[in-house]
This record gives C-alpha cells, sequence and structure tokens, in this order.
C-alpha cells in the first residue's frame, strides 16, 4: 500500500474548498443538517486522504490497508465528497444523497455497503473503541496498517471514549491516532459549559496519550504534529483547534449551523467566499428537498 502524492498546501486547500462547497451545496439540495461539523473538520479529512493515509481506493477491503473512523458519523456529508474526489465511487453517486434509498445519508452506512467506509458511525463515543480493535486485531495478525479516527470535542462526554482510552494506553497500542475536531461546540451549547472539557490536551495525556495541539486548519501543523508522534511510544492523540463553519464566513463560529439548511441566496454567498465560479454551483434546474 502506498500514500498518495505530496501536495504542497495551497494545493489542498484549494481541494478544501471544492469539497466545502460541494457539501454546501447537498445540504441546500437535501434539506440536511450538519454543516458547521462538517466544515470545521473538512481540511483534516483532506489531509489525511491527500497526505497520509496508505489506501487504495480499487481495492478497498486490502487487509494491509490504514483505515480511518470518521467517529462523529454527523460529518458523513463532507466524508462522502472526499471519498468520491479519491475515486473510491463516482462523483456523480452523490446526487442521489439524502434521497429515500440512496446509502448516501447524514451518517455513514454499514460498511459492506459503500467502499471506504470502515464502520458505521454516527452513536457517539462508538468511533474510538472500533479503532481500538481493529489496531488490536493488526497487531495480533502482524500487519502494520495504522488506524486513524476522527471524533468531535463534544463526543468527549462520552464514558466510552475515556474507557477505551484507558485500554489502549495499557496495551501500549502504537498503531492508534485519533484526532479531535475542537471546535468548542456541540449541539446546545459551548463544549466547556455543556461538561468541564478543558484542559482537553492535559486530560488525554493523563490517560497516557502522546499529545499534540494544533490548529486544525494548518496543513503544515498535522504533518508537524504527526511527525513528532511518530516515534512516541503507545497511543497518539492530536488536539485540533478549529473553527465550526470554517470558510464561509456567516456561517464560522455560529452554531446555528449545525441544524440550519441553507437557502439558495447563501449557496451562492458561499461559492463566492470559496471562489467557485458561478457556472461551477450546478444549482440551477434542482429542485431543493424540504422537510416538514
Amino acid at each position: 500500500m502506498t500514500r498518495p502524492h505530496s501536495l504542497d498546501p495551497s494545493t489542498l486547500a484549494a481541494i478544501a474548498r471544492q469539497i466545502r462547497f460541494r457539501t454546501i451545496r447537498n445540504a441546500y439540495l437535501s434539506g440536511t443538517p450538519h454543516l458547521g461539523s462538517c466544515l470545521s473538520c473538512t481540511d483534516m479529512l483532506v489531509w489525511l486522504y491527500w497526505q497520509i493515509l496508505q489506501i487504495d481506493p480499487q481495492d478497498s477491503s486490502n487487509p494491509l490497508r490504514d483505515r480511518f473512523i470518521l467517529s462523529k458519523g454527523h460529518a458523513a456529508p463532507v466524508l462522502f465528497q472526499v471519498l468520491a474526489e479519491r475515486s473510491f465511487f463516482p462523483t456523480e453517486a452523490l446526487e442521489s444523497y439524502g434521497q429515500d434509498g440512496s446509502l448516501f445519508g447524514e451518517h455513514p452506512p454499514t460498511p459492506s455497503h459503500l467502499p471506504g467506509i470502515e464502520a458505521a458511525t454516527g452513536s457517539l463515543g462508538h468511533g474510538l473503541p472500533m479503532a481500538l480493535g481493529m489496531a488490536l486485531a493488526g497487531r495480533i495478525q502482524g500487519h502494520h496498517y495504522q488506524v486513524y479516527s476522527l471524533l468531535s470535542d463534544g463526543e468527549c462526554n462520552e464514558g466510552s471514549v475515556w474507557e477505551a482510552a484507558l485500554m489502549a494506553a495499557a496495551q501500549q497500542v502504537n498503531n492508534l491516532t485519533i484526532f479531535i475536531d475542537y471546535n468548542k461546540w456541540q449541539a446546545t451549547g459551548r463544549t466547556n459549559e455543556v461538561l468541564g472539557l478543558a484542559p482537553l490536551a492535559d486530560k488525554w495525556r493523563a490517560f497516557g496519550w502522546a499529545t499534540e495541539e494544533i490548529n486544525g486548519h494548518a496543513f503544515d501543523e498535522m504533518t508537524s504534529a504527526l511527525d513528532r508522534l511518530s516515534g512516541r511510544v503507545g497511543p497518539k492523540a492530536v488536539i485540533a483547534h478549529t473553527v465550526k463553519g470554517k470558510g464561509v464566513n456567516f456561517m464560522e463560529d455560529d452554531n446555528n449551523w449545525h441544524y440550519r439548511i441553507p437557502t439558495k441566496e447563501e449557496v451562492l454567498q458561499a461559492a463566492e467566499m470559496l471562489q467557485i465560479p458561478l457556472n461551477q454551483t450546478r444549482l440551477e434546474g434542482r429542485v431543493p428537498v424540504t422537510h416538514g
């Protein structure tokens, strides 16, 4: 298995802008939420899938492949866009997103149904335990793949996260790395106000994880953090400080976009901010879905 070709930050940023716009466009057309949560982790997903993961979209079940679990399953809409762009399935398949009978919904489906999906997630707190199981299985079987998982900060309210964290440290699981999308919000309010999350990095260190803090929108910081962690023994955690709704100024740090659906006018505004030409927005002739 090989990693994708290394891309410079400006190219990664251009890919991320396209991914962000397509996610916003599909939210409008399908009437589905969680845009803010999708946009905060877009840069990390682009970096992982273009720079880090040793995967082959044409051989997605290869036992030697790296594994990635989107533990914050409500960000599935942006993961689908990333997987399509990386050729796990045709981008045209996403035209069915949010429709009855489609494999593409608000959370990842059963893995056997869609290439590139390792676990059906969305019940928060389950992704890390599954990632830990996959990492341990690799060690037992003598495989040298890496397992990565992306969690939300609000998800760290779940006891199952910390039970898995203790287990991973006790077992000194070297092939497990997690990223926490620390956008400071969860569905009902600020994460640090809903439950005492801070100091988050210190908590992971206290649980025995090699831990780094970064700007979750800076590709060079992501790479440097992983380089620093690569020689450390045991599981690794990257606390990525992010902005909910990143990339669209009227969505940034506004928790209303956890559930709000954009209007056509807002989609066009977002396209301008993301440097998407009007002739590529593909909004005309499509009827958006409305949920009563």
